[in-house]
């Protein structure tokens, strides 16, 4: 068998929130519920978010390679809701998106500051 990632614990103020979030964020069906977890399916991963209370919240980054369309339907919903966003993961080119690799890339922060990436090809793809 294959060695593949299944899932990932994303660390939340409000797992319901950023569940919500994400998913309406990259058009995705509604979380699912299980145990403490809130469950957003991306393909064969699941990201799990789980409430860590009063607990410090060290950001993360999590990265999404989608299609052009998919790539302009999410930039879209990205900037309907006023969010900033970068060409960057350190936030030093604002309002911009990038052209790595011949693709286009952008970077936005979730409620709790998880660094979030879109692109549309692989970095040194």
């Amino acid at each position: 068998m294959a060695i593949e990632l299944n899932h990932t614990i994303v660390p939340a103020s409000d797992k319901m929130r950023s569940a919500q979030f994400l998913t309406e964020l990259l058009g995705l069906p509604e979380p699912a519920s299980f145990g403490p977890f809130r469950i957003v399916q991306i393909g064969s991963l699941s990201l799990d978010f789980m409430d860590y209370g009063d607990a410090a919240i060290t950001p993360m980054h999590y990265a999404f390679l989608v299609g052009e369309d998919d790539f302009d339907a999410i930039f879209g919903r990205i900037q309907a809701r006023g969010l900033d966003y970068w060409a960057d993961p350190h936030h030093q080119e604002p309002g911009t998106i990038n052209h790595h690799d011949g693709g286009r890339g952008v970077y936005w922060n979730d409620p709790d500051g998880h660094v979030l990436e879109i692109i549309t090809r692989p970095y040194g793809g």
